[in-house]
């Protein structure tokens, strides 16, 4: 349940984090509700992204879930890059959203390997 709320919020998080992207464009290439196609095809980008994680939340099988715990680092990683924006655009909004997400990942990250290890246990007993 954890790990299906995780990355429900994750999820959120980074359309909201595209939202705020698309408020303030820093230049003519960026995301702005000026061009809605191009912010559409960036949200269906995004929802295509991260509806695998999600997926394999609800499956426990080792396997799965080493997979989920690996993409899930990466989701971490994109959300530590946003904070480093966030520093060079001084917005504390995208800070937050980036501190908040790759807390909520880590922790994602470390229930989904508990889970795991748990998983492993009760098939060698």
């Amino acid at each position: 349940m954890v790990k299906r709320l995780s990355m429900l919020i994750i999820t959120i998080l980074a359309i909201v984090a595209l939202f705020f992207a698309a408020k303030n464009p820093t230049g003519p290439n960026t995301v702005s509700f000026d061009e809605p196609l191009n912010l559409l095809v960036s949200l269906g980008t995004l929802i295509v992204l991260l509806l695998p994680p999600v997926i394999l939340s609800f499956f426990n099988h080792l396997v799965l879930n080493i997979i989920f715990a690996i993409y899930q680092a990466f989701i971490v990683l994109t959300f530590l890059g946003l904070i480093i924006v966030g520093f060079v655009i001084p917005s504390s909004w995208i800070i937050a959203i980036g501190a908040l997400g790759a807390i909520i990942g880590i922790s994602s990250i470390v229930v989904t390997i508990l889970d795991s290890g748990k998983e492993a246990n009760s098939v060698s007993n």
